[in-house]
């Protein structure tokens, strides 16, 4: 089952990314946890998940004209220095928190979402 279940988690987090944007990276950490891996490696695995396949994406709407890079440069600049700071942070952050912190996000996201 895990031979079949894997790859199509795989298949699906690139489809959710490239459709909803950078939301597969909620089904890797699911799927991540599915497998038994802990919350905070779960998370630090999706963004290596993600970070290939958002660069794809992206050049994708790049290509396509749909997107111009000059528009992304007000929050690319402080979003590497959040990445940075997150990436030092998420170690010392315990697993409840995270995963509480995870899911008020995410169910925020979703209400907006669905007041649209």
């Amino acid at each position: 089952m895990k031979k079949i279940a894997n790859p199509l988690l795989g298949i699906l987090t690139g489809i959710v990314n490239i459709l909803i944007g950078s939301c597969g990276g909620i089904v890797a950490v699911e799927a991540l946890k599915l497998r038994g891996t802990d919350q905070t490696k779960s998370h630090a695995t999706a963004i290596a998940i993600i970070l290939p396949l958002t660069v794809i994406s992206a050049a994708g709407y790049l290509l396509k004209g749909q997107v111009r890079l000059s528009d992304s440069y007000v929050y690319l600049i402080p979003g590497l220095v959040g990445s940075v700071i997150g990436s030092l942070l998420l170690p010392k952050i315990p697993k409840k928190v995270l995963s509480k912190v995870f899911s008020i996000f995410i169910i925020y996201a979703g209400i907006r979402m669905l007041m649209k």
